[in-house]
C-alpha cells in the first residue's frame, strides 16, 4: 500500500497535469503485452508497423526499459511534469538531465537481480524514445491529448463543485482517501509512506496504465497516476448516433456533434470524428453555444466544448 499523508493546506494545493513523456513511456506496456490492452489494439498495429523500419539498436533500448517478468518502469523515466501540459521536446531535455547515477539506481531498483539492459544512458535513452516519439506517438497525439485534456477539465468541474477529497476518492476503486491519508494499492508486497509536506500532490491522467500507480521513494515528489476517463472512446471512427428527437429539432449535424460530446472536446478533434472541415465544425459550435446548449474552457493550448446541463436533458431519453 503506497500512503499520502494530507495536511489541509495540501489537499488545497492538489493539482493535475498530464505527460507526453508518461504517454510515451507507458505506451511500452502495450506493446509487449497486447493481450492486456485490448482497447488499443488500433494504436498496437499502427505503431508496430511504423517501428518496423526502425533501428534493432532503438528496439532492443525500449525493450530494455521495462525489466524482466514484472515489466516495472524505472522512475526516472516518468518524472512529475513541471507544468500543467508540457511538450515532449522539453521532457526529454529533463530526461537527459537526470544524473547516470540516479538512472542506474532506478534500473537495479525494477531489475532485481536479473542483468541490467545495455543502454542505462539518460541522454541516449531520451534520443531512443524522441526517436520512438516520432515515429508511433506524435502521429497520434492530438487524439490523445484531447481525451487527456477533457479528464483534466472533468476533475477540475468535480473540485469545485464537490472538493478535491471527492476528486481524490473517485480515481480508482484501489484508491481510498479517509482522515486525510490517500492509499494507493499497489501489490500486496509495497508498502511505502510519506508526508506530502508542502511539496504538492500531483495527479496525471494516462491512457495506457492498467491501474493508478504511483512513484515510490524518499525522493520522488508526490504523485498519483491514475487511468484517464474516456478511453473507451480513444480509437473510434464513427461519432454516436444522437436521439432522432433531438437531430429533427436541431438539425442531424449539430446533434450528432452534441452526441459526441459525453467528453469535452476540440474543434480539431470533432472534425476528425465527423469527417469534416475545423471550420465547418465552429460555426455549428458557436451556434450551439449561443444558444446556451455549448460551453468553452481554454485547457492548455487548446479550447475544449462540453455539453451545458441543458444539452444533457436533450440528450436523455
Amino acid at each position: 500500500m503506497i500512503t499520502y499523508r494530507l495536511s489541509v493546506d495540501d489537499l488545497a494545493d492538489v493539482r493535475f497535469a498530464c505527460s507526453p513523456l508518461l504517454e510515451a513511456v507507458t505506451s511500452l506496456w502495450a506493446l509487449r503485452r497486447p493481450e492486456r490492452h485490448a482497447i488499443h489494439l488500433p494504436w498496437i498495429r499502427r505503431a508496430r508497423a511504423a517501428l518496423a523500419g526502425a533501428a534493432p539498436a532503438d528496439v532492443a533500448v525500449l525493450d530494455g526499459l521495462l525489466s524482466p517478468g514484472r515489466d516495472w518502469l524505472p522512475d526516472f523515466l516518468t518524472p512529475r511534469p513541471a507544468v500543467r501540459s508540457p511538450d515532449i521536446a522539453g521532457e526529454l531535455d529533463r530526461l537527459r538531465g537526470t544524473p547516470p547515477e540516479r538512472a542506474q539506481a532506478d534500473f537495479r531498483a525494477v531489475y532485481g537481480t536479473h542483468p541490467l539492459p545495455a543502454t542505462t544512458d539518460p541522454a541516449a535513452i531520451a534520443g531512443v524514445l524522441g526517436r520512438y516519439w516520432d515515429a508511433a506517438v506524435a502521429p497520434h497525439w492530438p487524439r490523445m491529448r484531447a481525451v487527456l485534456e477533457a479528464d483534466l477539465l472533468h476533475r477540475a468541474r468535480q473540485v469545485a463543485a464537490d472538493g478535491a477529497a471527492a476528486v481524490l476518492r473517485g480515481l480508482d476503486h484501489r484508491v481510498s482517501f479517509a482522515d486525510g491519508a490517500l492509499r494507493v494499492y499497489g501489490g500486496a508486497s509495497l508498502d511505502y509512506e510519506a508526508d506530502v509536506a508542502g511539496r504538492g500532490l500531483w495527479l496525471v491522467p494516462t491512457l495506457f496504465a492498467p491501474q493508478t500507480i504511483a512513484p515510490v521513494g524518499p525522493g520522488e515528489p508526490p504523485t498519483v497516476i491514475y487511468r484517464c476517463r474516456g478511453i473507451g472512446t480513444l480509437w473510434e471512427t464513427s461519432p454516436a448516433p444522437p436521439p432522432e428527437a433531438l437531430a429533427e429539432l436541431i438539425g442531424p449535424t449539430r446533434a450528432s456533434l452534441l452526441a459526441t460530446l459525453d467528453d469535452p472536446m476540440s474543434t480539431s478533434e470533432l472534425a476528425r470524428r465527423h469527417g469534416v472541415t475545423p471550420s465547418a465544425v465552429s460555426q455549428h459550435l458557436a451556434v450551439l453555444r449561443r444558444n446556451g446548449l455549448l460551453s468553452r474552457t481554454r485547457a492548455g493550448r487548446q479550447v475544449l466544448y462540453a455539453r451545458t446541463a441543458l444539452a444533457d436533458q436533450l440528450m436523455s431519453p
